[in-house]
């Protein structure tokens, strides 16, 4: 299935702040992420990211994959933006070891490959 290039982007956008948020964390342990608040933010921006772009993909798109769970990675992304005085870091920390990866496998395969290098390096 051929998407939109504005759906695309988005996707793009989605899998790129994921794989952020990701990297971010790899090697990290859970009381290490409570103890710094700047990873802490970080991995909320990302996560923002994700809910934000996710929000903009088309509804079609969102009705052709509905095992992507559109609406509650949108309501994540309103809770961090609304209602940042309630976020608790440990639930970002779930969010992000548990749920992420399997997002970024889903949307994996719904993106273009990536334009060669035309210097290839």
């Amino acid at each position: 299935m051929q998407h939109e290039p504005r759906d695309v982007s988005y996707l793009w956008d989605m899998l790129q702040a994921s794989r952020d948020a990701l990297d971010f964390t790899r090697g990290v342990t859970l009381e290490a992420f409570l103890r710094d608040r700047q990873l802490q933010r970080a991995v909320e921006r990302a996560v923002e990211i994700v809910g934000e772009a996710a929000s903009r993909v088309s509804p079609e798109l969102r009705e052709a994959h509905p095992d992507i769970p559109w609406r509650k990675i949108i309501a994540q992304r309103n809770v961090l933006a609304h209602e940042y005085g309630d976020v608790e870091p440990a639930l970002v920390w779930d969010l992000v070891t548990d749920h992420l990866p399997k997002l970024v496998e889903q949307i994996e395969p719904l993106l273009p490959p990536p334009p060669a290098d035309p210097e290839g390096s």
